[in-house]
């Protein structure tokens, strides 16, 4: 059953519409590597955060770990990850980005990059100027609603 929105979730609703719009204008130039939505996200993660436990990396990513492995299995099939052995856990497997993993990455970034700025060169400079603001300060509370408490 579908919710009415009402006049006060207006502007609420069309930041919704206009956040999955802008994610999906993203992904769609953003092809390089040919990842799927998983990769890219599980990919830029070991970028970010560096080497990780498998297990550690199907959590953070929400997967459940037999997936993970999957997922894990086809980047190091396409040379973008290597697992490597856990030197404080024999039992433990790391995965780490490789040379390859990496230069997709930042391909994919100058792609994002380019159609970001392609859009907001459309932009009149007021409106320029509010995304400059308010996508920053979204990155932040996003990034302060996931630390750990």
């Amino acid at each position: 059953m579908h919710e009415r929105v009402t006049e006060t979730d207006a502007p609420v609703e069309d930041l919704i519409i206009a956040v999955e719009r802008m994610v999906r204008h993203m992904r769609h130039y953003s092809v390089a590597g040919g990842l799927s939505t998983a990769a890219s996200s599980a990919l830029g993660r070991l970028i970010r955060e560096g080497t990780c436990r498998l297990t550690d990396l199907a959590r953070s990513e929400a997967v459940s770990q037999p997936n993970m492995t999957q997922l894990v299995t086809r980047m190091e099939r396409a040379g973008l990850v290597r697992r490597v052995a856990d030197h404080n856990d024999g039992r433990a497997v790391l995965v780490e980005v490789t040379d390859t993993g990496l230069e997709v990455f930042r391909q994919r970034r100058a792609e994002r990059a380019h159609a970001l700025h392609l859009l907001i060169e459309e932009l009149s400079e007021p409106e320029r100027q509010a995304v400059r603001i308010a996508l920053p300060a979204l990155a932040r509370a996003i990034e302060d609603h996931q630390a750990p408490s």
